[in-house]
Parts: structure tokens; C-alpha cells; sequence
């Protein structure tokens, strides 16, 4: 069992940046790779970025390649998510989530975090 907590999200204007956090427990988090999912209203859930177990390997949806950064302390049991050059199209619920594939397949991860609101005004 895997817990997952999301923070750092709130109210950024356009072109400004927010750093997104996520503190895992339960079972030995590095053992998973972990993955940034969002949710627009209206609109499905949508897969940001996916880091490795070991954090060596990181994909990103072509939407936030150049902007996002994801990067994972397995020491402390922590995800994060920098987002930079913000546009009101990154506004929505962001998801942390944890899989044993590395994926960007929403159904494919088995624990999620509640999510944490990021709002971008133009």
C-alpha cells in the first residue's frame, strides 16, 4: 500500500511558475515509478510525466516538454513537479500517482494522491 499527498498547487498568472510536491509513504516508494497526471473541467484525466523508480528515466507529454520538470528524492519519499512559463491552458487538478510499469497510461497506476488545484489567469 502506497500513500500519496499532493501540495504546492494555487492561483500563478500566465508565464509564472508553481513547484509541485508529493510525499509518498507506506511501502518502499522507490520501488515504483511515479507518474504527474491532470484533470481540466470538463475534460479527462490527462498524463503529464512519468519518472523512474532510480529517476533516471523521465518522459513527458509534448504539451509541457521544455517547461515541466519532474524529479523524485527517494531519500525522502518525495515527487515534484517544477512547472515553469505557466499558460492558462496547465489550469486543472493535478495527480500524483505510482505504478510498477513505466507508463503513461492512467490505468495503468495503482495508488493516486487527491490531487491538488493549479490555476494559470491569462
Amino acid at each position: 500500500q502506497v500513500q500519496l499527498v499532493e501540495s504546492g498547487g494555487g492561483l500563478v498568472q500566465a508565464g509564472g511558475s508553481l513547484r509541485l510536491s508529493c510525499a509518498a509513504s507506506g511501502r518502499t516508494a522507490s520501488r515504483y515509478h511515479m507518474g504527474w497526471f491532470r484533470q481540466a473541467p470538463g475534460k479527462e484525466r490527462e498524463f503529464v510525466s512519468v519518472i523512474s523508480g532510480g529517476g533516471s528515466s523521465t518522459i513527458y507529454a509534448d504539451s509541457v516538454k521544455g517547461r515541466f520538470t519532474i524529479s523524485r528524492d527517494n531519500a525522502k519519499n518525495t515527487l515534484h513537479l517544477q512547472m515553469n512559463s505557466l499558460k492558462s491552458e496547465d489550469t486543472a487538478v493535478y495527480y500524483c500517482a505510482s505504478s510498477t510499469f513505466f507508463t503513461s497510461v492512467a490505468a495503468q497506476y495503482d495508488y493516486w494522491g487527491q490531487g491538488t488545484q493549479v490555476t494559470v489567469s491569462s
